[in-house]
């Protein structure tokens, strides 16, 4: 990880969730911009989810949830990403998330949260800006 080439995503469905339309979006956004993702399809385990991840050696994983598990399925994420020595793996996330589950995600370890109606853009800068392995541009 933290090499030159271009930014890899897992984007993933984990939980009993069915919907992936916002999922397959963000993942065409993101690879339409230039980064590698890995998309896991429905249904996936947090066990399945970090494996993919850490195979792909991929810089950060991208979790959509609108079945209300979000608290038990984030943490759960992390932990096992602790577990296996990948802190390095950033995870972001989005769906049907209530404002007031947003901070205490982020006290979890969640970098980041996007919520429904987030322009697509908004969340390429930010990868690209908290996971850009682009060589610095000098001023």
């Amino acid at each position: 990880m933290g090499g030159f080439g271009p930014i890899r995503v897992v984007v993933a469905k984990p939980g009993l969730d069915g919907h992936d339309r916002g999922a397959k979006v963000v993942a065409r956004a993101l690879r339409d911009a230039g980064m590698e993702v890995i998309y896991t399809g429905l249904h996936q385990t947090p066990e399945q989810i970090v494996e993919t991840a850490i195979q792909e050696d991929a810089d950060a994983i991208g979790l959509s949830i609108l079945s209300g598990a979000h608290m038990t399925l984030f943490a759960r994420v992390l932990e096992l990403l602790r577990e296996r020595n990948a802190t390095d793996i950033k995870v972001f996330g989005g769906g049907i998330i209530p404002d007031a589950d947003i901070p205490e995600l982020k006290k979890l370890g969640v970098a980041e949260i996007f919520t429904p109606g987030t322009p697509t853009q908004v969340i390429v800068d930010w990868v690209r800006a908290n996971l850009g392995q682009e060589e610095p541009q000098p001023a």
